[in-house]
């Protein structure tokens, strides 16, 4: 098995040095040259994608106070600067840009480049990058088989939000759960603290808990592309990912906002492994489209051009 990730010292050293080198031009020339390999099946894939990510219609106004040379002064969070600029670089430097970086559970006042955003109606403002990707986007290669797997559903994670606390207290003991806190206390209790666990552990169950925390639930790529199934309520919180177009019982297993369904849907899937290999299936037909590099970035850069053709007129 291996687990495919980026190593973050080279992601800086990449970076900086794009930034170093500063701006590239000619996005309509680099968007030709990866169109020219992409397939039209592709490419209409790219296309839908797109219109998910920036929904902006009309032409909008921006604050006028950042633009795209600002980006090369990377503040923290680094890593979000970073992402935005190397696609960004190719366009005029002087064009106006909103961005809010960091974990987003609102839609912004103005239209802006985001990493996460509430699912729903409402949310055109907030136009999707994929943001802070060394921490978000690891793959699982190479699994070992479901049904060779523990019956049980693994968590760990540090508890910071009331709604992980609750599910902790209702499930931390239970015969078909492994849970345990990690890291800082958090407002967990004393008793749910365990040690780390590395994620070749954790793809030793046949479940894998993926609770939302500030936003997103940061693991769930990674579930979703092994041969373990991500368990969690429906997605209130949505990035890249497109976790808004994630469906319970075909992606995931989807369990009640409450947690109280837990239990039934547990040994409603032990007994139905067959169930699970098709939620396996699925799931990682979602995740192979965030994997091609070059396709990644035709998608961004139409993205961008979108949102520039929308912001900058």
């Amino acid at each position: 098995m291996k687990i495919i990730k980026q190593n973050k010292l080279w992601y800086y050293l990449r970076n900086y040095a794009i930034v170093f080198l500063g701006k590239q031009g000619g996005y309509q020339q680099r968007m030709a040259t990866l169109k020219a390999e992409m397939s039209e099946e592709q490419l209409a894939a790219l296309e839908a994608r797109v219109t998910y990510y920036c929904k902006l219609s009309a032409p909008v106004v921006l604050s006028g106070e950042k633009h795209i040379r600002d980006l090369r002064s990377p503040k923290s969070p680094k890593a979000y600067y970073f992402d935005t600029y190397r696609y960004a670089r190719y366009f005029d430097e002087n064009n106006a840009i909103d961005f809010v970086f960091g974990d987003v559970i609102h839609t912004p006042e103005r239209a802006s480049l985001v990493k996460s955003r509430p699912i729903g109606d409402g949310n055109e403002n907030s136009v999707l990058l994929k943001l802070d990707e060394p921490r978000h986007y690891i793959r699982i290669v190479g699994d070992q088989p479901f049904r060779q797997k523990k019956n049980l559903l693994i968590g760990r994670g540090a508890i910071y939000q009331q709604h992980r606390f609750d599910f902790y207290d209702k499930y931390f003991g239970h015969q078909l759960c492994d849970l345990g806190s990690v890291g800082k206390k958090g407002i967990g209790k004393a008793e749910w603290e365990k040690s780390k666990m590395g994620l070749k552990e954790h793809l030793d169950y046949k479940f894998v808990l993926s609770l939302q925390g500030n936003d997103v639930a940061t693991n769930l790529k990674w579930i979703m592309s092994s041969n373990s199934v991500a368990v969690m309520p429906k997605p209130t919180i949505e990035t890249w990912f497109m976790e808004g177009t994630l469906v319970g019982g075909v992606h995931y297993i989807e369990i009640a906002p409450d947690y109280s369904n837990l239990e039934a849907q547990l040994e409603y899937y032990i007994a139905h492994p067959e169930a699970c290999e098709a939620i396996i299936k699925n799931a990682q037909q979602h995740t192979a489209a965030f994997w091609n590099k070059k396709t990644e970035e035709l998608c961004h850069l139409m993205v961008l051009e979108r949102y520039f053709s929308k912001t900058n007129s």
